[in-house]
């Protein structure tokens, strides 16, 4: 059941990891410019697992990349917890994501010369308080693959490393961007438990762009973009299990 909330009401919740207020974010000028973001204004709760539905074009990854740090606003503001991260510097902004943020894309990015431990490794020598590679392994079920190298691994074990990866270093929010997009229903649907499982068990918040529709019942909360803006913005009150979803 998905209880929908209209875009115009302004509810803070207790406890929100992220606050947008009135985020634009425009590229280039003139007859040129593209308007990729109008007005978002969005909380997001601390340690929900967030879907992002929409088209392409839609601005669900403009949004993602602003509130990840890889890109600002052009106005409004974005808040992460207390901490205005509109405001920061670029020294900053790279510290919030080394800190904070674990990212997981739909292409894997693995080194293709180091094995999964190695390549989780390159994480965990840059972190505050990393697992071990071989912890972060685990929590994704690669235990017994952590010497193998990308080629020796199927699609959907290559992503889970890379998500090992991104967690390694217990990020406080995990943005996952399409991570199922280049593997096929089964597989992806093995790879979405492993994000709820995250979410689940290192309390990460967990946001998470796709156009699987289906996926959004596995979702504390739901939020549809369409032309920059936020269509809606739904929660449900019971949620699936990923092994019940199929696309």
């Amino acid at each position: 059941m998905r209880r929908r909330i209209a875009v115009s009401e302004t509810a803070s919740p207790v406890g929100s990891v992220f606050k947008a207020e009135g985020v634009t974010k425009v590229y280039g000028t003139g007859r040129a410019a593209v308007h990729a973001l109008r007005g978002v204004s969005l909380d997001i709760p601390e340690g929900d697992l967030v879907v992002l539905l929409g088209p392409s074009g839609s601005g669900k990854s403009t949004f993602l990349n602003i509130v990840g740090g890889l890109d600002r606003a052009t106005e409004g503001r974005v808040l992460f917890r207390d901490t205005d991260l509109t405001a920061l510097s670029d020294a900053r902004l790279t510290d919030y994501r080394r800190r904070h943020v674990g990212f997981v894309f739909q292409f894997y990015n693995l080194i293709p010369s180091l094995t999964a431990e190695e390549n989780v490794e390159l994480v965990t020598e840059i972190a505050e308080d990393p697992m071990t590679p071989a912890e972060a392994l685990d929590l994704v079920g690669l235990a017994k693959r952590r010497t193998h190298f990308p080629a020796e691994l199927s699609g959907g074990e290559q992503q889970r490393v890379a998500i090992a990866r991104a967690v390694a270093k217990r990020p406080t929010v995990l943005f996952c961007d399409e991570p199922t997009g280049a593997l096929d229903s089964q597989t992806g649907v093995e790879v979405l438990k492993v994000l709820r499982d995250v979410n689940q068990t290192l309390g990460a918040s967990v946001l998470l762009i796709t156009h699987a529709a289906a996926t959004a019942a596995m979702a504390d909360q739901v939020i549809r973009f369409s032309d920059g803006q936020v269509a809606s913005v739904e929660h449900n009150e019971t949620k699936v299990d990923p092994s019940q979803i199929s696309w």
